[in-house]
């Protein structure tokens, strides 16, 4: 199993897929909010993937200026491993498919697809030592 959970981040809130491995998808589909209650059930639906699976689940999204800040910073709290994806990058990963639904939910599932094709380098958060 190699799992991983897209997330299609907006403002205040992310839509949630999650896979166990390609093309076995997990669970239906959900939002969270941005805040402590939300981040905290997300990562409930974290452990429980990571359980159901045997492995700790990667997190992918995309940048989005200062909307994925807040589940970016949590992710760093509690040491999860992420992809921070260039928007670029998913928008020509989707015009690869053929149906053309723009849904937050389709585009956490495209972000799920686009972990298991492209060769992707984890996000590492820069130091700067004095």
């Amino acid at each position: 199993m190699d799992p991983v959970i897209g997330l299609d981040v907006a403002k205040g809130e992310s839509q949630v897929q999650a896979f166990l491995e390609k093309k076995k998808t997990y669970k239906k589909s959900f939002k969270f909010k941005h805040d402590r209650m939300g981040l905290h059930d997300f990562y409930l639906f974290y452990q429980e993937v990571e359980q159901k699976s045997g492995l700790s689940p990667r997190v992918i999204f995309e940048s989005t200026g200062h909307y994925h800040e807040p589940v970016l910073q949590f992710l760093e709290d509690h040491g999860v491993t992420y992809y921070l994806v260039n928007p670029v990058i998913s928008y020509e990963a989707k015009k690869m498919s053929l149906r053309k639904v723009k849904t937050d939910a389709m585009d956490a599932y495209h972000l799920c697809e686009l972990y298991y094709k492209e060769d992707l380098i984890a996000f590492k958060k820069k130091v700067f030592k004095p």
